[in-house]
């Protein structure tokens, strides 16, 4: 019914710039945002006090539907890595009276899409629908969501498949370098140092007891919102939601969700390698734990990111790509999570170029610490909210920035409020966070790429200590099918 993707649980979103068309010069300073106005975000909740948020869009006859737990990856057992994410895939493979095909079948005809997913924080059951076939499609959903049945034969196929991607995995270098870098970072034990789906050892040990263990600790009203994009009412959605939803009463307490701890930042810069003989390129990741998503600090490290390596014309990029031609894209993100996510800048470069490229973005990660040009901040300040309506364009989009609000807890005016804040940004507080949360003398660096190439030239950088780690350090023992 999906494609699986082998999960990680640092997402390098900024990748996407890299198909943007590539202007070869610093573009020129844009103009004054335009003034964003946003829907109203109606909430209410059901008789069981499950919140229901609702926004109205009537330009389309279609509505999306969510059902966000505020449980993902982060809150997975120790020896139990992957359980929410397994949990979640499992939620549509069998629900109520239907299998997984029956489940497919109904949700075919009525012109319907139902997905699941479980990220670090969240997890997640979506119905977007034509707005005539949404009290049918809620019975749907409803089951998925409230009563998933965890059939044996399902939970073996997606288990070959998750296997399967491991494997997989093991042999592409981004993927290699970037669960590398999170292990050296995080280390073994901590939920952050492991991909969100898991490890090959935990995937093969998971049984249906352990699925329904999971889901009853994370799926409960009390940790729960249902949200409501597109062609419909309060009125008219707050009824069909409470016949679906409004007798639903947890199986049991729901656990109380430990604090995620925060490992100190590295007390030195430390060199990682990763062995891939023949590569073409070296995949290079640097950086530090950075912060939570409810940091004080978001709205300058918004631009402080942009600045650095999070647009086209950011000065990683200029340097590595447009400079010297080292990659085809270099960029830097702080992965906010309700704990505190890794900084990581990070690209793909020419092999015989690795050493030069790892001086290069030490050049930079050095420099943002120094006063931003003024017409440097406006142009970052104006690139972020240029872009921000983007994010508002479609019910799923919508959904999207929902989501955020209340896996974050965010206030209701954040996002009417994002734009002023942004522009209020000074260069004294984008140079105050850099120099906090980037350190360039207090990093990870790990490389993958072929080692007899480039071990010697990164040893004579002298940067720091430098380590060999293994394929099976990075992933556990390959998997056996």
């Amino acid at each position: 019914m999906r494609r699986l993707l082998f999960a990680l649980p640092i997402l390098a979103t900024a990748a996407v710039l890299a198909q943007q068309a590539p202007d070869r010069t610093r573009p020129p300073v844009p103009g004054p945002p335009p003034s964003l106005n946003l829907p109203t975000i109606q909430k209410r909740q059901l008789a069981n006090g499950l919140p229901v948020w609702l926004v109205e869009l009537h330009e389309v006859p279609v509505v999306q539907v969510e059902l966000v737990v505020t449980r993902g990856a982060a809150n997975d057992p120790a020896g139990k890595f992957g359980a929410a994410s397994l949990t979640a895939s499992m939620l549509d493979e069998g629900a109520g009276s239907r299998s997984s095909l029956e489940i497919a079948d109904a949700v075919d005809f009525l012109g319907a899409d139902l997905t699941t997913a479980s990220g670090t924080d969240s997890s997640v059951v979506r119905l977007h629908v034509p707005v005539a076939r949404l009290p049918d499609s809620l019975a749907i959903m409803a089951d998925v969501a409230l009563r998933p049945t965890f059939p044996k034969d399902e939970l073996e196929r997606l288990r070959r498949e998750r296997l399967t991607a491991i494997i997989e995995a093991r042999d592409d270098p981004p993927t290699i370098d970037a669960l590398a870098f999170n292990r050296a970072l995080y280390g073994q034990t901590h939920r952050y140092g492991t991909a969100i789906n898991g490890t090959a050892q935990t995937i093969a040990a998971l049984t249906t007891d352990d699925l329904r263990a999971s889901y009853a600790s994370a799926y409960v009203p009390a940790a729960s919102t249902l949200l409501v994009v597109g062609d419909v009412t309060m009125d008219r959605a707050l009824p069909l939601l409470e016949a679906q939803f409004g007798a639903w009463r947890p199986a049991a307490s729901a656990a109380p969700v430990p604090a995620i701890a925060t490992p100190p930042a590295p007390a030195a810069r430390t060199i990682y390698l990763v062995d891939k003989p023949g590569a073409p390129q070296s995949q290079i990741r640097i950086g530090s734990v950075g912060v939570p998503r409810a940091t004080p600090d978001y709205f300058p490290i918004q631009v402080l990111n942009t600045i650095l390596g999070g647009s086209f014309s950011s000065r990683l990029n200029m340097n590595l790509r447009e400079k010297h031609g080292y990659t085809y894209g270099a960029f830097s993100q702080f992965d906010m999570r309700v704990g505190a996510g890794p900084f990581v800048a990070s690209a793909g470069v020419q092999t015989d170029k690795t050493a030069d490229a790892l001086k290069e973005f030490f050049n930079e990660l050095t420099a943002i610490d120094t006063p931003i040009p003024a017409d440097e901040l406006t142009r970052g300040k104006n690139y972020i909210a240029l872009r921000y309506p983007e994010g508002f364009e479609t019910t799923g989009d919508i959904s999207r920035r929902l989501e955020d609000a209340v896996v974050y807890h965010l206030p209701d005016d954040f996002f009417s409020k994002y734009v002023p804040n942004i522009q209020a940004i000074t260069a004294a507080d984008v140079q105050r966070v850099a120099q906090k949360y980037i350190q360039a003398n207090r990093v990870v660096v790990v490389v993958t790429g072929d080692l007899k190439t480039i071990e010697a030239p990164i040893r004579a950088l002298n940067l720091g200590p430098v380590k060999v780690m293994t394929i099976d350090e990075v992933f556990g023992p390959a998997p056996k099918l």
